[in-house]
């Protein structure tokens, strides 16, 4: 992979040079967009292709060849994350989807059905790029904050029922803030529901020690990791917790499609592997 990349503006596109943490957003972006683009694709996704061909970026010289079994696995997160929104939704038509780290994340368009209200929190540069390549109307707010600072909970009606969405997220932070993070949501929304994934805690590790993904991108440091044995602890980590569930991946194509749904119940994966929890929380009638 090539570090600095000199790179000739192309006309018409926009700009995105996005750095650090902020950079797995064009990264993630880059990946589902190669599995929607596939006749056989597990997650349709055609404005993901569309971005990918309006940002001015040199996407394989920046962030690596997107491998297909990747780029499948991570729109097999992406299917599950909508899963449970859609959920949600069906229980809470006009309810509010709060994105916290959004990133260049279309899950809007896949699961909008015309009533949802959608906050989306992120930091400056990514939520800017945001604003400039997606279409954003009435039901839908941008909020620029970092999400480990409270004030973007400000100002939200949980009447109608909350799901907060951590997609990508919760593993860049430190277990404190993490835990801190979800104490928060416990706290300011009663009754509704939180749902975010994680890597494990070896993963974690070699992250911190510099690993390169598949494909030569080199991975931000991930430093909280958590093996499916320790999510039971999360049910005692705020009162407000009520139920703690895994969210396990949808079916894909070939080997990693048959696994996906499947991996709890494997030896070799079930201790070692990335979790999508969700959590409830108590009192209320969202969630």
């Amino acid at each position: 992979m090539i570090e600095d990349v000199r790179h000739q503006p192309v006309s018409g596109r926009i700009a995105a040079d996005l750095r650090g943490i902020p950079e797995t957003a064009l990264w993630t972006l880059c990946h589902r967009a190669a599995e929607a683009a596939r006749p056989d694709t597990v997650l349709p996704d055609p404005r993901a292709v569309q971005l990918v061909a309006e940002v001015d970026l040199p996407f394989k010289e920046r962030l690596g060849v997107a491998r297909p079994w990747v780029a499948q696995a991570i729109a097999l997160r992406a299917l599950a994350f909508d899963g449970v929104v859609r959920d949600f939704l069906a229980r809470h038509p006009d309810g509010t989807v709060i994105a916290l780290g959004e990133g260049l994340e279309t899950q809007f368009w896949r699961v909008d059905n015309g009533t949802v209200g959608w906050v989306t929190v992120d930091l400056t540069d990514p939520l800017e790029l945001r604003r400039r390549l997606l279409p954003h109307g009435a039901r839908q707010r941008l909020v620029a904050c970092d999400a480990r600072e409270r004030r973007w909970m400000a100002g939200i009606d949980a009447s109608r029922g909350v799901l907060v969405t951590a997609q990508g997220l919760l593993m860049y932070l430190q277990p404190a803030q993490a835990h801190g993070l979800i104490d928060a949501c416990a706290a300011a929304f009663p009754g509704g529901t939180m749902v975010f994934d994680t890597v494990s805690r070896r993963f974690s590790a070699r992250s911190r020690d510099g690993v390169r993904g598949p494909g030569g991108h080199r991975l931000p440091p991930m430093p909280w990791g958590m093996n499916a044995a320790e999510r039971k602890h999360l049910r005692t980590a705020h009162p407000a917790i009520a139920e703690v569930t895994d969210v396990p991946l949808p079916a894909g194509r070939g080997l990693l499609g048959f696994l996906a749904p499947r991996a709890a119940a494997v030896p070799l994966l079930r201790g070692d592997r990335p979790l999508i929890t969700r959590l409830r929380f108590g009192a209320g009638a969202c969630g």
